[in-house]
């Protein structure tokens, strides 16, 4: 078990977990959500539970949110974070002129150079290491040679040979969301071997039910768990009947995407619904903060002023409509 003595007196007899979905830009309104709760809670996020998930967007924040400073102890805080949206998006999902051209926007190539990306995480997470991170972490990826899911996690780079990598290709890695940006190959330390993996999402864009699973494998001694889920927003434009019928391979490759991400997310929501419901004393043991998007526009890469703001007004939103809920989070949080 990879949790230091101190957090494990802090935190009470309950297992505390806390997943981020995926969802590019839109990772802005769960950045806003941790914010809120470490406001609230006065404690970084890092310190308020035992296992932190993400994927794709998510995992970046999870491991943004995890990284060391030189004392040790969490360098960014969720406020930082909600900056970073705000600052980067534009480095994040950048592409020049010419390229696309050739790419035909993402017919023939990916819609996005990976220096854009690459720049950004290395600027955030430097040299640091998945074996380093304060908090344990489950980071979802997906490896297309060997057909399976990939998960990077704090308690293997600990004790494995050659599942320790750098925070920014964990990061890279879980981003890689098919036809917006290439593929991450990974060589793995002291072999000949590699790996070749695109963006979680493909398979858990919403972490939660992997990370409810990691979190029981853990702590199997355990039986009582508090499960944070919070999502990018709900998407909500229609593909409608008429035009999808007449759609081929190029026409599906976007909205298909779209589909899977916001489909598995749903389905976790329901089944840890069913898994978790509160306990007899009447105490949560489930939640999941989610907003529907009716007005941002639901594009993983509008970086545009007027949506960053559309997401920020949603994110105020989902805050004030569950101000009560969050102070009763935060209650169980920091007992």
């Amino acid at each position: 078990m990879v949790i230091s003595q101190a957090l494990e007196r802090d935190m009470g007899h309950h297992i505390k977990v806390l997943s981020i979905d995926g969802g590019g830009i839109r990772g802005i309104i769960p950045a806003m959500i941790l914010s809120d709760i470490e406001k609230r809670t006065k404690t970084p996020i890092a310190k308020l539970f035992h296992l932190i998930a993400g994927t794709s967007t998510g995992g970046i924040l999870a491991l943004a949110l995890t990284k060391p400073d030189a004392q040790g102890k969490p360098e960014y805080r969720a406020e930082k974070l909600t900056g970073f949206y705000q600052t980067e998006g534009k480095r994040i999902f950048s592409c020049s002129t010419v390229h696309k051209v050739q790419a035909v926007w993402s017919l023939w190539d990916e819609r996005y150079l990976s220096e854009g990306i690459e720049g950004v995480l290395h600027q955030y997470f430097g040299e640091a290491r998945l074996k380093d991170a304060v908090t344990d972490v489950l980071i979802a990826s997906y490896e297309i040679e060997r057909r399976v899911p990939y998960f990077f996690k704090t308690t293997d780079a600990k004790t494995k040979e050659g599942c320790d990598f750098s925070m920014e290709q964990v990061a890279r890695a879980t981003s890689a969301a098919p036809t917006y940006f290439e593929p991450l190959k990974i060589e793995i330390k002291n072999s000949t071997d590699y790996f070749a993996l695109i963006d979680g999402g493909v398979f858990a864009n919403n972490p939660a039910m992997c990370a409810f699973v990691e979190a029981k494998s853990i702590y199997s001694h355990e039986d009582d768990f508090l499960v944070v889920s919070l999502g990018t927003g709900e998407l909500t434009r229609t593909l409608p009947y008429e035009k999808a019928k007449h759609w081929g391979l190029a026409a599906w490759a976007k909205p298909l995407l779209s589909v899977i991400f916001d489909g598995v997310s749903d389905t976790v929501d329901y089944q840890l619904k069913r898994l978790l419901p509160p306990g007899k004393d009447g105490r949560i043991r489930y939640y999941r903060f989610q907003a529907r998007l009716d007005k941002p526009n639901d594009d993983m890469d509008d970086v545009s002023p007027e949506n960053i703001r559309s997401l920020s007004l949603l994110g105020e939103a989902l805050i004030r409509d569950n101000d009560q809920t969050l102070d009763i989070l935060c209650d169980q949080l920091t007992k």
